[in-house]
């Protein structure tokens, strides 16, 4: 199969309309031609392409920053002589002077598939600076790897951030060309935004179910997006992000597992279960111990559960890693009520609400983890609906079959 970005260094037709063109990048590290060349030093060695500035979105153009909100400085690239833009450093949104330096803006971002990635938000706000400032888009569309279920509360109205750039479900099942049109339709953008589609991408084939696994080499998007289980895990892991609890940061299984010193997974398990087998589904879960080199209980061994999700027992319509870690939750506050779990710091540039919120686009998750009496088919009567919705909402804007 062909990505986005190797349709347009293949084919100089697809090129012609950049003929005379000031075109910019917006990439990261995981932007890789199928030789594992980086877009940039791609589309740099081509003749008829002039290249005149970048972009990084969170951790950067190239992969400089290792943990998570921290920002990165614009800098001159030395190679190809151009400025490069941070996107996560002194502002997020792009300046009017950034889109001067091009005509077109080429995207080339591999996303996970989750509302809470940022590089989503990001390709938000570059559109609707091309809307502003009379810039073309063009998006090289990459594949989804989560697939295409879906799965979560759909972000509420008033709790948009750099975590939830819009009212997507937590799993949302587009691939970023898709989510570009969405973004278009739904904030009535005046831009030209073009997708160079990929050729050959089916998210139902296994084994990967909608990353080319065995076709295509798996680069870290993001420094702790280390593989593709990171991905299956990532919409239900990321609210780890919100507690007390670790998500693997400091290890080398990142938003794969969890646990803190004071846990006693055999007993989680065996309360997840006795609850809602049913959220158990597609995956198998171990427990393990952990020592993180950095971040949450860094220096301290932590008891946890590891989500497994690359053998045979993967099922990518029976896994749901959103309910399987709200399980996890209600299961922790069944068992020791008083227990510290939400944690309460700045996140996201967001100081004033809790970053559990934040990640689930209201408080309606974490109310429901609270509430003594609310039980699984509570969850699923708040989320249901909203699936549902999104399913239809998104058949107009599925570009691959």
């Amino acid at each position: 199969m062909k990505f986005g970005i190797d349709r347009l260094i293949a084919d100089a037709k697809l090129r012609k309309p950049l003929a005379r063109k000031r075109v910019a990048l917006l990439a990261h590290p995981a932007s890789v031609t199928a030789d594992l060349l980086h877009s940039l030093d791609a589309l740099a060695a081509l003749k008829d392409l002039k290249l005149t500035a970048a972009f990084g979105p969170q951790h950067g153009l190239r992969g400089d920053k290792q943990d998570n909100m921290v920002e990165s400085p614009d800098f001159h690239d030395p190679v190809h002589g151009i400025p490069v833009y941070s996107l996560y450093g002194e502002v997020r949104r792009p300046t009017a002077a950034m889109m001067d330096s091009c005509d077109v803006l080429l995207v080339d971002l591999q996303d996970v598939g989750c509302r809470v990635y940022t590089f989503i938000t990001t390709l938000r706000y570059v559109l609707e600076a091309a809307a502003q400032h009379k810039k073309v888009v063009w998006i090289m569309d990459r594949p989804n790897p989560a697939g295409r279920p879906v799965e979560g509360l759909r972000l509420r109205s008033g709790w948009e951030s750099f975590v939830g750039a819009g009212p997507l479900p937590m799993r949302h099942g587009l691939t970023v060309g898709e989510l570009a049109i969405w973004f278009v339709r739904t904030l009535r953008l005046d831009v030209q935004c073009d997708v160079v589609k990929m050729e050959g991408w089916n998210p139902g084939r296994a084994p990967g179910y909608g990353w080319p696994l065995g076709e295509r080499t798996w680069v870290n998007p993001s420094p702790n997006a280390a593989n593709l289980s990171m991905a299956r895990c990532y919409a239900g892991t990321v609210m780890l992000e919100g507690t007390t609890l670790s998500e693997g940061r400091g290890t080398t299984r990142p938003l794969e597992l969890f646990g803190a010193p004071d846990l006693e997974p055999r007993a989680l398990i065996a309360k997840m279960q006795s609850l809602a087998p049913e959220w158990m589904r597609g995956c198998r879960l171990r427990e393990c111990w952990f020592e993180p080199t950095f971040h949450k209980h860094w220096g301290k061994l932590c008891a946890g559960i590891q989500i497994h999700v690359d053998d045979p027992s993967y099922d990518p319509d029976g896994f749901r890693p959103w309910r399987l870690i709200a399980l996890a939750f209600k299961s922790l506050r069944r068992l020791w009520p008083d227990y510290d779990l939400w944690r309460d710091f700045p996140y996201e540039y967001e100081k004033d609400r809790l970053a559990i919120d934040l990640i689930n686009g209201s408080e309606l998750l974490r109310r429901w983890v609270d509430d003594p009496a609310a039980t699984a088919a509570d969850l699923d009567r708040l989320a249901e609906p909203d699936e549902k919705l999104w399913r239809e909402e998104r058949e107009a804007l599925l570009l691959y079959r």
